[in-house]
């Protein structure tokens, strides 16, 4: 007996660090996955499980015998299944909400789904001091059952924490995630019915995945958002993923869908945004000509809008090396977005890494991996852009796409003190009708009248794409006077977390919602 209830507790332990990973998915599909979110998930399942435990010791106390413990692992192997069938109407729900920007609903929505786990978390919970009490024998070897108990679970904790973003969310969604657990889960309870109980008592439940496997082949199509245009989503190991289709234009959206990271239109070139922005920074340089530009890179290359922007404009003689960490994504680029230009080297892993690992030197890098509030810290600091620098030609030039929220520019300014510690230029320019801010900081120093003087010149060479100068007069009439010199972000010290955080929650309190980019 002893053996299989050790079997027993390592699937338990497993299912619920499964749970809470596939938690995190389901509910950041329509919420996000930024730190708040996270939190939220950690510590109410952290108090489901301490309520569990509490009412494991009192139950197993009361009724010591497996067939207790085996019932209630069946019904908490039952609901973790159910869990994001039910989910999804409220979530469902939810994402509505975020179009029409109600925060009201949302806080309701995300509370409820919350409250979902409290039934399957809290009964997990109980199995490991039931299996304590079951297996208990001499009171002399307390200390070393407990301990070989709550060590076998952990070892399964640690097994579930890597087999649900590794390989079932990529591979067969989320929804059917909890699906595969719940029902190993529900067939060890089972078959430990049987074992040690009666085959009666297995009976008297194996209505439960008779059940479940009705409820997946009912909704085996469903869609979690239905939104307008919606063509295609899927999921990665790092994001759900969306594409729609709206007046012509192709957009990528990701996780809660605030923000477009990719757009592609087969008759517009110009959208107003961070992509086409990238590539006229080396323009800040006296005398900058497109036949300069001979090699860029993009971190952050999402479905490869700003890859395109570029080539249409300096050809596919730009040598463009694009970094993005999400292989998925990069699939929805070629497939939906156009993204087989020659000219593009995809480069899949973290950018900087990957960045750190280049052996080549760019007249431009694009650094387009931030939105609050998914901002990787380590590409942020000194050491980041120490990096950068090192890839940059002698006249090269680093460029971010930042977010901010209306009347607080603290990100923007940390990152701009930050880039002045290795660039002596730094230029800023805010985006005209969104949210967005483009920090250009140069190699040598570089001045907005530079600038200006090549875009006059540029603006009578009739053989350019026109979107080079249109892109350039925007760049020139938005460009912002300066920055207020602050923090230096460090890889030992960068607050970006503590920043963004208190950033979104007073940008929400306030009624907004959406980081157009």
């Amino acid at each position: 007996m002893k053996k299989y209830l050790l079997f027993t507790v390592f699937i338990s332990g497993m299912t619920t660090l499964a749970a809470e990973l596939a938690a995190g998915r389901l509910i950041g599909n329509v919420f996000g996955t930024s730190n708040l979110v996270w939190a939220s998930i950690i510590g109410l399942i952290l108090i489901y499980l301490t309520l569990g435990y509490f009412l494991g010791g009192k139950w197993a106390d009361k009724n010591p015998t497996p067939l207790a413990m085996y019932r209630i692992l069946a019904w908490a192997a039952f609901t973790v299944a159910l869990v994001p069938y039910v989910a999804v109407p409220v979530l469902r729900y939810a994402a509505d909400a975020f179009q029409a920007l109600s925060v009201g609903i949302l806080a309701g929505s995300f509370i409820v789904v919350l409250i979902l786990f409290i039934v399957p978390i809290t009964l997990l919970g109980t199995i490991s001091p039931f299996a304590i009490r079951l297996s208990m024998e001499d009171a002399a070897t307390a200390g070393q059952t407990s301990g070989q108990i709550y060590a076998v679970s952990t070892l399964g904790s640690f097994i579930g924490t890597f087999l649900p973003t590794l390989i079932f969310i990529p591979t067969i969604g989320t929804t059917k995630t909890f699906l595969v657990f719940g029902l190993f889960l529900l067939f060890v309870a089972l078959a430990g019915l049987g074992k040690f109980a009666s085959r009666n008592e297995m009976l008297k439940l194996i209505w439960m995945p008779i059940v479940l496997v009705i409820i997946a082949v009912i909704f085996a199509n469903q869609s979690l958002k239905k939104n307008t245009g919606q063509v295609y989503e899927t999921e990665s190991e790092y994001n759900y993923i969306q594409v729609q289709e709206l007046n012509g234009y192709t957009l990528l959206r990701l996780n809660d869908g605030q923000g477009i990271h990719s757009i592609y239109h087969p008759e517009q070139n110009y959208y107003n945004g961070p992509w086409e922005l990238f590539m006229v920074g080396p323009y800040f340089y006296e005398n900058r000509s497109p036949d300069d530009i001979k090699h860029m890179a993009i971190v952050g290359l999402a479905a490869g809008t700003a890859a395109r922007q570029a080539t249409l404009v300096y050809g596919e003689d730009l040598l463009i090396d694009g970094f993005e960490l999400d292989s998925k994504i990069v699939e929805v680029g070629y497939k939906y977005f156009h993204m087989g230009s020659p000219n593009l080297n995809v480069v899949i892993g973290d950018g900087r890494l990957n960045l750190d690992r280049s052996q080549e030197k760019y007249d431009i890098i694009a650094v387009d991996a931030y939105r609050p509030p998914y901002i990787p810290p380590h590409m942020t600091t000194l050491e980041f852009f120490e990096i950068c620098a090192s890839h940059l030609a002698e006249n090269g030039v680093l460029t971010l796409n930042v977010g901010s929220t209306p009347g607080d520019r603290r990100l923007i300014d940390g990152l701009a003190t930050t880039m002045a510690q290795i660039f002596p230029s730094v230029h800023i320019m805010d985006i005209p009708g969104t949210l967005n801010t483009m920090v250009y900081a140069t190699m040598q120093p570089t001045t907005p009248e530079a600038f200006y003087t090549n875009l006059i010149r540029l603006a009578e060479d009739k053989s350019l794409d026109p979107l080079l100068v249109t892109t350039m007069s925007s760049t020139y009439v938005n460009l912002n006077p300066g920055y207020e010199t602050t923090t230096v972000f460090t890889d030992d010290l960068a607050p970006i977390e503590w920043i963004v955080n208190d950033m979104v929650v007073r940008f929400v309190l306030k009624g907004g919602l959406e980081f157009l980019q």
